[in-house]
């Protein structure tokens, strides 16, 4: 029998819905799994087949710890996803090295530490983000009439030697949404919408993610092919999950994030979506 840890966070573990439907698929498939917190000292990992990380959301505000213990269970067991995927996809800089590769992703300006805070274009409306971040947390939505405050949140987390993320605001997400798809083992499964969720005025949330409004979605043909375009350009391919989060745009639909590392799977918004994914595991397990 396949012995799995679902990693998670002591914060994050009420909050999560994804693990009961998830544990009762891997009941049902006959995989043995307990759920533990990624930075509790007194877990042995090199008795799991398999570490799959869901909801370490806490990991933003301690990447190194974070990634030094993925590195340390990696090197006992299998990490899922693989641990040179989620060295890459903590950081948004790797929306720059998409860019680069001619996907189509949302336009991405990134500020070092030691930039200047306002060595970014005049957008209309633009949002400033953490490269390292995760759930809206310290992210905010501005007018350009609204950069003096813009530039000071820059500043602050940059004081904080945080590297900085600022991307124009496509205002077609208010009455459209956002169009997150999911993919396990490489195929797809299902599909969300989330509501917009930056307002304009609002600050940013110091909260471990900010609310969201999930509905079920059928993906665009056009959404469909620009996820399977970016799933097609990654170095690993396929894992046993990502999600592809697409904005709309005059252009089309344009990647806003891509989430390999500990993405809510909402799991509860179709069915056999978690049974699908217990269904994969096996297959990533060596």
């Amino acid at each position: 029998m396949l012995r799995i840890a679902l990693a998670t966070a002591l914060a994050a573990l009420d909050l999560d819905d994804d693990l009961p439907p998830l544990r009762a698929a891997l009941d049902r498939a006959g995989i043995h799994h307990e759920t533990l917190a990624w930075d509790d000292v007194t877990v042995s990992w090199a008795r799991f087949d398999a570490v799959l990380l869901r909801s370490t959301w806490d990991y933003t505000q301690r990447l190194p710890e974070f990634l030094a213990w993925c590195e340390r269970v990696a090197a006992c067991t299998r990490l899922l996803n693989p641990l040179e995927v989620v060295r890459w996809n903590t950081d948004k800089r790797y929306l720059g090295e998409l860019a680069g590769k001619g996907l189509p992703v949302v336009a991405s300006h990134y500020i070092a530490p030691d930039q200047a805070a306002d060595d970014f274009p005049a957008w209309p409306e633009f949002v400033v983000k953490p490269c390292v971040g995760a759930g809206s947390r310290d992210t905010q939505r501005y007018r350009e009439s609204e950069r003096t405050a813009a530039l000071e949140h820059v500043r602050r987390l940059q004081a904080q030697g945080r590297h900085v993320l600022v991307q124009p605001y496509l205002a077609q997400v208010d009455s459209a949404g956002e169009t997150a798809l999911l993919f396990f083992g490489g195929r797809f499964s299902h599909a969300i919408r989330k509501g917009a969720l930056l307002k304009p005025g609002e600050g940013p949330t110091r909260a471990l993610f900010a609310p969201e409004h999930i509905s079920a979605r059928e993906p665009s043909a056009l959404e469909m092919a620009a996820a399977r375009k970016v799933l097609a350009a990654l170095p690993a391919n396929p894992l046993l999950y990502a999600r592809v989060d697409l904005l709309p745009s005059p252009e089309g639909p344009q990647l806003l994030e891509l989430e390999l590392t500990e993405p809510s799977l909402f799991l509860g918004t179709a069915a056999g979506s978690a049974d699908r994914l217990a269904q994969a595991l096996p297959g990533f397990v060596a």
